[in-house]
Parts: C-alpha cells; structure tokens; sequence
C-alpha cells in the first residue's frame, strides 16, 4: 500500500551529506577493526575480565540505544538549533509514519550512529594496553562500538515484512529484536520503551509518551 501523501517523510539527503556519512561508516570501522588488532597483539589477557567487559560494553550500548531513542521521543522540538532536524524530527516522523523509515537507504539509516560511534572509538586509542585497566576499558569501549554500530540497522529490519533470512532467523530466536516485539513500541500511547537491538524491553528507562512532530 502506497504512504498517504499528507503523512510527514525523513528529509532526503543530498551529496554533501552523504559524502559525510560515507566516511562516518569508514572511520568507524577502521576504528573497529584497529582496536580489534590492538587488543588482540596486547600482552597477557586478564581473564576473566577482559571477557566480561566485552559483555557489559555490548549490554551498555544497547541500554544507550535505548536511553536515545527515549530521549528522543520524549524530550527537545524539531525547531532546536542544529540538533532539532538530526534527532527529534526523525524519532517523531517515525512514530508517525513509521514505513518511510523502509525508505532511507544503508548509508542514510547508518551514518548517523557511526559518526557517534567514531567519537567513542577515536579517543579510545589513547588507552595504555600495557595495563590490565587500560585493556579491559578497551575492550569495553570496543564492544560497545561493536554493537551500537548497527542499532539503526537492526530497528529498520524490525520494520521490514520480509527481512534477510539470517536476519529474520536471530529475530526468531529472540537475539535481535522482531517485527512483533517492535509493533509494541509503536502502539498508542507509545509508552513501551524498546532497545534497538534486542526484543526484550529496556528495564532502565522510565516509560513517557512520545510528542508528534
């Protein structure tokens, strides 16, 4: 079914934009891929540390993925000097129009996020792996770019009808977060907070309805 002409749509992007996007994404897997090789020639591995901060770096990023998209939705307008149209407004013609996100393309859906990504990653490599500490903050960091890099991604495949089929197999199995279990985010009131890359609810953000665009 084709969207309603009246309904409000992402602002398209031009060249320029892109072209930032573009090298976001590049700059923050080179980041991604750097401090995999650091900590992988790094001395000694402070067992079992070095494991578990992987796990609460992967476990922060998808609570911030939260904490953003609540964020988002609840508070600021879209008329907020430089911040208004690159995070309130697309949270609020989401909510609305919640198929034109199907639109936006791999470099639209995923430049933003990796831009965030980098400013986490590019301060990173200045951390001393020549200690326990410095290496198990590493590795933290490194995780938690690791998954928030495709939390924009995994909410537009929640939207998809038919996503990839090894995409829809980790939905499936409660790994990333599904059509079914995003459809409650986006039923009125809007209350239901949501992590972006997992189908369980995000029980570290208060609950507020979103505003409209």
């Amino acid at each position: 079914m084709a969207t309603p002409a009246w309904l409000p749509r992402h602002d398209a992007i031009g060249g320029a934009r892109r072209a930032y996007e573009a090298a976001a994404l590049l700059t923050a897997l080179a980041l991604l891929a750097g401090h995999g090789l650091r900590l992988a020639a790094a001395p000694g591995s402070p067992w079992p540390w070095l494991p578990l901060a992987l796990v609460a770096g992967a476990a922060a990023a998808d609570l911030a993925s939260g904490l953003v998209h609540w964020l988002a939705d609840s508070w600021g307008r879209e008329s907020m000097p430089i911040l208004g149209r690159r995070l309130p407004r697309p949270f609020r013609v989401h909510h609305v129009n919640p198929a034109d996100f199907l639109r936006r393309d791999w470099l639209d859906t995923n430049g933003d996020v990796a831009a965030l990504v980098a400013l986490v990653l590019a301060p990173a490599l200045a951390l001393p792996l020549d200690t326990a500490t410095g290496r198990i903050a590493a590795a933290f960091l490194t995780a938690f770019g690791a998954a928030a890099l495709p939390t924009n991604q995994v909410h537009q495949w929640a939207h998809m009808p038919r996503p990839p089929r090894a995409v829809r197999w980790l939905q499936d199995r409660g790994l990333l977060l599904g059509r079914a279990a995003h459809a409650q985010h986006h039923r009125a009131p809007h209350t239901r907070p949501l992590t972006a890359s997992q189908a369980t609810p995000d029980p570290g953000v208060a609950p507020l309805p979103c505003r409209s665009p």
